[in-house]
């Protein structure tokens, strides 16, 4: 079925889901799940970009948009000549139009989840410091609203090029076998989704 690079990417807010349906298209169709926040993580420990970015963070800030899109630019020009799988990034147009200077996006599903949702999952979520694992706890939520106003005009611009795919519901497990269906008709799949 496909025989060019595929260069897809998944966008949400937080606690929608990004990572599981990543993970999940990942295991069943062998693409490299790159994910923002990993590539952030790595970038503190090395002191690379990670150290304008951790000035923000210790102060609990948002890392502005040129630092982050330096980084996964940078990242993703290493990356150039593989199949990937993009999570967490392209968050506004400006890092949306970083990326098309350097590779065209051919797929891009966004994943739509009410506003109550991610708001009861979030405020559940919490993360173990040293492992960084993610647990759901009470704990604030980061502004939603943030990421509509940034996103609106990424998927518009995706929407445009024909490449923008929409899956909207409550859970994980019910998008599901939609993304599966859609990727399915663009790669063979290396795996069932009956695992999950």
């Amino acid at each position: 079925m496909a025989s060019k690079l595929l260069h897809w990417v998944i966008l949400g807010p937080p606690s929608s889901g990004k990572g599981t349906v990543c993970e999940r298209i990942a295991q069943n169709f062998g693409l490299q799940h790159l994910s923002s926040s990993h590539f952030l993580r790595e970038n503190l420990k090395a002191s690379t970009v990670g150290d304008t970015a951790k000035q923000y963070l210790q102060k609990d800030l948002l890392v502005p948009d040129h630092v982050i899109t330096q980084l996964m630019v940078s990242e993703l020009e290493t990356r150039s000549t593989r199949n990937w799988l993009l999570d967490g990034f392209l968050r506004t147009l400006v890092q949306a139009e970083s990326l098309n200077r350097i590779c065209d996006v051919d797929l891009v599903i966004s994943l739509n989840i009410p506003f109550v949702t991610l708001k009861d999952h979030l405020s559940r979520r919490w993360i173990h410091p040293s492992s960084r694992r993610v647990y759901n706890v009470d704990f604030n939520t980061p502004q939603l609203r943030q990421y509509k106003d940034a996103a609106k005009p990424v998927m518009e611009l995706y929407k445009s090029r024909g490449v923008l795919h929409q899956f909207s519901g409550m859970e994980t497990n019910k998008i599901w076998p939609y993304v599966y269906t859609l990727f399915s008709n663009k790669i063979t799949p290396i795996q069932s989704k009956e695992a999950y």
